[in-house]
C-alpha cells in the first residue's frame, strides 16, 4: 500500500472522494464530474491516480461523447 504525501502541503491524511475538475483542451474548457481522487484533509488538493489520469486523457481525446452541455459563464478580474 502507498503512503499518501500531498503535493502541495505535505500532509498524509486523505481520503477517497468523487470530485469534479475542469480541463483545458485548445481553448476550450470541459468539465469532468465524479472522477475518483484522494483528498487531502489538510489542504483539500485532489490527488489523482495514474489509471484514473490516464481514463481521463482518453475520455477527452476521443474515447467518450460528453453527457451533457452546459452554458458557462465567464467573468474577469480588472
Amino acid at each position: 500500500m502507498t503512503m499518501f504525501k500531498c503535493h502541495v502541503c505535505g500532509h498524509h491524511a486523505a481520503k477517497s472522494e468523487l470530485v469534479s475538475e475542469v480541463f483545458n483542451l485548445a481553448g476550450r474548457r470541459v468539465l469532468v464530474e465524479r472522477i475518483p481522487a484522494q483528498v487531502c484533509e489538510h489542504c483539500g488538493e485532489a490527488t489523482f491516480s495514474r489509471e484514473t489520469t490516464e481514463a481521463i486523457r482518453q475520455m477527452l481525446h476521443g474515447a467518450g461523447q460528453p453527457v451533457k452541455t452546459v452554458p458557462l459563464d465567464v467573468f474577469a478580474m480588472a
